[in-house]
């Protein structure tokens, strides 16, 4: 009998220790996967200044679209939580829509190495974005799950972990890539 009673408090401490170990698994999985996505929108605000420049080269005139695109890529780099990276990612997506729009006007430059390498960067980057962006919302699915159901969620004040909000850009319209035909 003793030794029932020491093999099921052996099995429940078990248990605990593995609902505990998977709830940090769990919440470290989604640091990484928004780690991922500040990585590929730090690519995309690196990419942005020599987009700026080449356009700027044949387009002169356009200052206010310029001015935009450099505020909107300022607010994406200063930009921590969730909500925050998310709003300006969506700003910053909306500014360059206006900057290609502004390209699509000057043949040359459509033609030009440089500005076709960059597009194409550009649009790469934008899909390895949206790939980061449903990494981590399918990690933080997963996350949110187990906090909120039994028995995980009994073990979540435990384990200091929360439910984490999704990412989502603000416009439904910026959920798209955008559009760079050339």
């Amino acid at each position: 009998m003793k030794y029932i009673v020491i093999g099921a408090i052996a099995l429940l401490v078990l248990f605990v220790i593995a609902q505990y170990n998977r709830l940090v698994r769990l919440n470290i999985t989604v640091d990484e996967a928004f780690a991922q996505i500040e990585v590929q929108l730090k690519r995309r605000a690196d990419l942005i200044p020599n987009l700026v420049e080449t356009v700027k080269g044949y387009a002169k005139h356009e200052q206010g679209t310029f001015d935009a695109v450099v505020a909107a890529r300022a607010k994406a780099t200063s930009a921590s939580t969730v909500a925050d990276v998310a709003a300006a990612d969506g700003a910053l997506t909306n500014a360059l829509r206006g900057l290609l729009a502004v390209a699509e006007a000057y043949p040359d430059l459509k033609a030009s190495a440089n500005f076709l390498s960059l597009q194409e960067e550009l649009s790469t980057t934008e899909n390895k974005v949206s790939f980061a962006r449903q990494f981590y919302n399918d990690n933080v699915r997963s996350l949110n799950t187990a906090v909120k159901t039994i028995p995980t969620s009994f073990f979540a004040g435990l384990a200091k972990v929360s439910a984490r909000e999704f990412y989502e850009v603000e416009n439904p319209t910026d959920r798209n890539v955008p559009n760079v035909k050339f």
